[in-house]
């Protein structure tokens, strides 16, 4: 039995006969002598507990109300392996927490959990030295406007934005119903009603330049239908899908990609000759075609035609710009010219017409 599952059991034990001796709470709790010592005095000294030893009746017993401090032990009782378990993921958390809102609002917990759990070996000490996250191209949100939105989310109110769409590279307000939080590869994103255009919309919570929480009603829309509208095709921005990509990978690249999950209704086939056929449905391409660029010569768009087409112009405009030879090299395309088409898709803003 663990540390923190004693202590429960200790009090539930003084509680249930009112009165036991040291012997019976030792064999029940099938302890050590000085193990039940050392529970007993931090049931006392850590949580108050008024436990005293009653000589007339000889036993253990809990004093009568006003004894010291307030004494309640907390309703809810972890293991140490539970215990464990919550401070990884709190630790977890940390990486994706934005501003430190989350460690703020949790931070006396956490201590708390530290307390029962010690100092041994598994401590919490050595989850913060041994859990590391490593947020690649993290873009993180101005705290300020994390807690807004996340206020008019479960308050159900509206926000009023300030919001630079990056993909048409424009800047405007809008009035919006929070219906969501979602985080995407190292960035939060609001889907949310926009009562400007009156449809559902996908807002990077990292271009919101100005967020004013408003005094009426959110609109609410189903999740249901946020998940019909937003939530189904491929990327962040992914509307409803309307066809379906088709991607062949080498044998050597198969080894990784047939462990990876694109897309929650990615349906995989392992080939004859060791390659791996990957479908996934998608509806503006944008993000797909990052993806695919990614893994270079080891992958070819089977379909739709489109896709493949696109895939091809965009590595064919890749290998004329190393034809050209470096940056400064005469008769080489301007930068900017040749990285425009790059740079306006790398932006997931510019995704698909969901987006805000």
């Amino acid at each position: 039995m663990r540390q923190t599952e004693r202590y429960c059991r200790i009090d539930q034990l003084i509680r249930a006969r009112g009165v036991i001796d040291f012997k019976s709470l030792q064999q029940a709790l099938e302890v050590s002598r000085a193990t039940l010592v050392r529970d007993l005095a931090a049931l006392r000294d850590r949580f108050n507990a008024p436990i005293v030893f009653d000589r007339d009746r000889g036993g253990y017993v809990l004093a009568e109300s006003g004894f010291g401090p307030q004494y309640e032990l907390p309703g809810l009782w972890f293991s140490d392996r539970e215990i464990l378990a919550l401070l990884t993921m709190h630790r977890l958390l940390e990486d994706l927490d934005p501003g430190g809102l989350i460690g703020d609002r949790v931070g006396p917990l956490v201590e708390r959990l530290e307390s029962l759990l010690g100092q041994g070996a598994g401590g919490a000490k050595a989850i913060r030295e041994r859990v590391r996250i490593v947020a690649a191209q993290d873009r993180p949100v101005a705290p300020r406007f994390f807690e807004r939105v996340g206020s008019a989310l479960v308050g159900r109110q509206r926000l009023e934005l300030a919001y630079h769409s990056r993909g048409r590279d424009e800047r405007g307000r809008r009035e919006v119903s929070p219906q969501r939080l979602v985080h995407w590869r190292n960035a939060w994103y609001l889907d949310a009603f926009c009562h400007r255009v009156e449809a559902l919309r996908t807002f990077a919570l990292d271009a919101i330049e100005e967020a004013r929480l408003l005094d009426r009603k959110a609109l609410d829309v189903s999740l249901a239908e946020v998940d019909r509208t937003l939530g189904s095709a491929y990327g962040i921005f992914r509307g409803r899908p309307r066809e379906w990509a088709v991607l062949r990978f080498s044998p050597e690249a198969a080894r990784w990609v047939r462990a990876e999950e694109w897309h929650p209704q990615q349906r995989g086939e392992a080939l004859d000759d060791g390659s791996w056929e990957l479908r996934l449905p998608f509806s503006a391409s944008a993000e797909l075609e990052m993806d695919i660029l990614r893994h270079g010569e080891t992958v070819e768009v089977v379909g739709p035609p489109a896709l493949r087409e696109r895939i091809a112009a965009r590595l064919a405009a890749a290998a004329r710009a190393y034809r050209a030879g470096p940056a400064g090299v005469p008769g080489r395309a301007s930068p900017a010219r040749r990285g425009a088409a790059g740079r306006r898709s790398k932006d997931t803003d510019a995704a698909a017409p969901p987006e805000a």
